[in-house]
Formats: structure tokens, C-alpha cells, sequence
């Protein structure tokens, strides 16, 4: 982390608790502040404000939050640390803030636990005048109930953010103006997302104080061409976005890559912010810089690298997923977890309906990604390649079955397929496949090519491919549970 990551919210909303657990996971530093002002001090906090008052203490806490060390990482915040304009700059200056949302009868809860421990709520009552005093300040902020991961990939310098967590959608507008965002905005989705989230979220844009519109096209992968590109440029048009805009994607692989696409190549480049809506966009496609659209040869043969500058994975939208689609979303996720299975150490996969432990699941997942893209962001020395499991054969039953079998379907099958090939070549130990098979099958996955496909029917196909060489297929195989190498 290039950056700080600054928990806030009112007393007892578990800033500590939460900042502490995402610093273990994620191996990055962890400070408490009101930790460093009680060193500093040789005091506790009620000692502190017992001698010098609320303003005394603020000012420490200016000064706290001004002697952070340069090197990013997790930092709790006290309930009122950034009521002060100045000390709010000084936050959103060095990193992100987050807000943590918690229902005020837990918060009631938690404080009478540790009685005493907070001055400004000693008691339910105190605790209640101070949450109506500051709704406001807290509602300002982007807010998250649920936190699961913090993750920054780079490219060229220019850094892309991810949050995965619940309850994210509710304060749209916090989280533009959070990132700098303000005037225009072109909302892109399809007619499956639409009508569920974007619209919400254009009207949410609007009532914060942007000027915000949607476009919507069919959902589905036959749109993902240049004629829909197209369309989105004409509403970037029609929008008046220009470089000081953005544009927001809403839904799933298909809105991401083709909005990304649309933002790249609009005046040459325009801010793009990507909210996934489908686990298989939130654990692959909604970061990483790869944006395009298909041409009738084969997929994503046209597009360019552009980073989204912020990625909002709110897993509880996962809830009106169809079944198959959540399927999809797995696939990938399992992929990950053999290239990287140390990531999903004690993590199972989860049940749709289960949100918190789905949001640990796709952090897990994101993790893998995001280590290998800030590894080999731009695929040039071969590490990011390995992402590209099961991919080479998948894309070519997607192909030959004109899209009948689904993404995270194809990448199931892809991937037992060429487990079975790095087989045939001795490359990968006897039985290997099947042990991946049964991985994909025990969450309801496809582990065989289609019936009347054949592995040579998909040759021609994959001699597409865009990893080939010298007119030779190359593939992402796997050698073992944590060993995939380009061959």
C-alpha cells in the first residue's frame, strides 16, 4: 500500500477491531490512533480529556494524524477525529476514509460493554445525542458495514482501488466526490443490471449533486462488439463528458469491458469507475485494466488496457443472482484458488444467501489477482499469463458452441482440459485432472467438453488465441495445486 486506509465512524462501530483484522489478512501496517496519542501523551484517552478537554485532545489528534508515517496502511480513527475541516483534509490528503455503518442498537451495546472507556458516550443517552449531533458528518463520508478487503493495483503510476464489503451502494455519491469525481457522470449498464442497481444509482448521483445519466443496452454476450462501443461513445456525446467526466459502469464482465473500452478511447481517455454486479466480474473482470469488446474471429481481440480508478464490489448485490450465474463466479474464483491456494487458506466456497462469509470468498479471490497483475500488469513478462487458466480452451467451447456454455462454464471445463493435457505430457502427475475435475463438480460446475466437441475440433479456434507464438498455442497449464506456467 502507497496510502493510508482510515476507518471512521462513531464509537463503538469496531474501527479497531476490523482495522486490525484486515492489516493480518492483507500484511500491511496497522495504527490505532487514539493508540498513538495515548503513547505520545504517557496518558489514556479519559486522562487526556479529563486535563485538556475535547479541543485538546483534537488538536493531538491533528497532530497524530499529521506525524503518520509516509508508508501506507490501516488506520482507526476516533469518532470525532475528522470533525474539524482541517483534519479532513489532512485524512483524505494521505488515503481513502471509509465510514463504518452499524446499527445504533449494537453500537448501544458495545459502548455499555466498556463503560467508561469513551468519554463523549458514557451511556446510551450521551451515545444517542452524539450519533443525532453528527449523522450528517458520518453520512458525508463513504460508507461501508462490512469491510472485507482494500486492494491497490498499479500500472504506468496510476493507482487502481478496490473495496470488497457489503453495504457500499447506499452512499454512491460519497464515494464519487471521495475520489475526486464531480460534474457529469454516463452510467452504462444492460437491461439484466439496469433496472435492479443503475438506476438507483443515477438517481442516487443526482440527488448528491451530480449531473448524471444512463444508458442501457441488451444484456448478454453477443452485445460485446464495436457497434455497442459505438453506442456508448454517442452517449458519452449525447452526456457531454469530457476529460474532467466519468463514466460508471454497472453489471457484470460484459458492461465492464465495454464501458472500460468506451472510457479509453473517449477524447483519448476518460476517468472510469466499475461497480461489478455478478461474482464472476468481481473476482475477474472488474480490475486489472482489460477492456474490450469480440469480434466474429474470437473474444476481446480489440481493446486497450485502462485502468478503472475505483472498483466497488458491494458482494450484497450477489443476492439476486440467478444460480448459473453464480456458478459462473465461482469458476473463477476456483481457478485462483489453484494458481494461489495458500490465499483461500480456511475459506470454503460459499453459500450465495451466506453475505459475510461470500465477502471473504471474493476477497480471497481478488487477492490472487491482484498480486499477479502488480507483478506483470501489461502481460510482458509472463506472470499475469497464468491468469489465463483454463482460458485458452475455454474460449474456444465458447466459441463453438456460439456462447451456449457460459463463461465460468467454459473456464470449468478449460481448465479440467488442460489439467488433463499437462497429464498426457507428463508435465503434471498421474490423476491430477480428475482432482480438479472434482473440484469444479462439487460446486456444480461442467468438467467435460460438450457433447459432438472434441479437444481437436478446438484447434483452429485457439490458434487465435492471443498468447500464441510463432504460430504455435500457448497455454497457461497447471503442473500442480500452485504451480501454472505459459507453455
Amino acid at each position: 500500500m502507497q496510502e493510508h486506509l482510515f476507518l471512521y465512524g462513531p464509537p463503538a462501530s469496531g474501527k479497531s477491531t476490523l482495522g486490525g483484522i484486515l492489516a493480518s489478512r492483507f500484511n500491511v501496517p496497522f495504527s490505532d490512533l487514539d493508540d498513538v496519542i495515548s503513547a505520545a501523551a504517557g496518558e489514556t484517552i479519559p486522562e487526556i480529556f479529563a486535563k485538556e478537554g475535547e479541543s485538546g485532545f483534537r488538536q493531538r489528534e491533528l497532530e497524530a494524524l499529521s506525524s503518520l508515517s509516509s508508508r501506507g496502511g490501516i488506520v482507526a480513527l476516533g469518532g470525532g477525529a475528522l470533525l474539524a475541516p482541517e483534519a479532513r483534509r489532512t485524512a483524505e490528503a494521505r488515503g481513502v476514509v471509509v465510514a463504518l455503518d452499524v446499527p445504533a442498537d449494537v453500537l448501544r451495546e458495545r459502548a455499555a460493554k466498556a463503560r467508561g472507556s469513551r468519554p463523549l458516550a458514557m451511556d446510551a443517552s450521551a451515545l444517542d445525542a452524539l450519533l443525532a449531533k453528527r449523522a450528517a458528518h458520518y453520512a458525508s463520508f463513504p460508507r461501508a458495514s462490512s469491510l472485507s478487503g482494500y486492494f491497490t493495483v498499479e500500472a504506468r503510476g496510476e493507482p487502481s482501488r478496490m473495496f470488497v464489503g457489503r453495504g457500499m451502494l447506499a452512499s454512491a455519491a460519497n464515494w464519487l466526490r471521495a475520489f475526486g469525481c464531480s460534474g457529469r457522470v454516463l452510467v452504462v449498464s444492460d437491461t439484466n443490471a439496469g433496472p435492479l442497481y443503475a438506476e438507483k444509482f443515477r438517481d442516487a448521483l443526482n440527488a448528491g449533486g451530480f449531473t448524471a445519466e444512463l444508458f442501457m443496452f441488451k444484456a448478454g454476450e453477443e452485445s460485446k462488439t464495436l457497434d455497442t462501443v459505438a453506442s456508448i461513445w454517442n452517449a458519452c456525446l449525447k452526456a457531454g463528458i469530457t476529460r474532467r467526466d466519468t463514466v460508471v459502469s454497472i453489471g457484470g464482465g460484459v458492461v465492464g469491458d465495454l464501458s472500460g473500452f468506451a472510457a479509453a478511447t473517449w477524447m483519448r481517455g476518460v476517468r472510469w469507475i466499475n461497480v461489478p454486479t455478478t461474482l464472476l466480474a468481481m473476482v475477474d473482470s472488474s480490475f486489472g485494466g482489460k477492456t474490450g469488446c469480440d469480434l466474429p474471429a474470437g473474444k476481446n481481440l480489440v481493446g486497450a488496457f485502462h485502468q478503472p480508478e475505483l472498483v466497488l464490489a458491494d458482494t450484497d448485490v450477489l443476492a439476486t443472482l440467478p444460480p448459473r450465474e453464480f456458478r459462473n463466479g465461482l469458476a473463477e474464483a476456483i481457478k485462483h484458488s489453484i494458481i494461489s491456494p495458500g490465499a483461500f487458506k480456511g475459506i470454503e466456497c460459499p453459500a450465495p444467501d451466506d453475505g459475510a462469509a461470500l465477502s471473504d470468498f471474493v476477497a480471497a479471490a481478488v487477492s490472487v489477482k491482484v498480486r499477479i497483475v502488480n507483478a506483470d500488469p501489461f502481460e510482458r513478462i509472463g506472470e499475469r499469463a497464468k491468469l489465463n487458466l483454463g482460458h485458452t480452451v475455454g474460449h474456444a467451447v465458447e466459441v463453438l458452441t456460439g456462447f451456449r456454455v457460459s463463461h465460468g462454464e467454459a473456464v470449468a471445463i478449460g481448465t479440467v482440459e488442460e489439467a488433463r493435457l499437462a497429464e498426457r505430457q507428463g508435465l503434471a502427475a498421474g490423476g491430477f485432472g480428475d482432482d480438479i475435475a472434482a473440484r469444479f463438480a462439487a460446486a456444480g460446475l461442467p468438467v467435460s467438453l460438450p457433447d459432438g466437441i472434441s479437444f481437436e475440433d478446438l484447434v483452429p479456434v485457439m490458434m487465435h488465441d492471443k498468447k500464441n507464438s510463432d504460430g504455435r498455442i500457448r497455454y497457461a497449464l497447471p503442473f500442480a495445486l500452485g504451480d501454472v506456467r505459459l507453455t
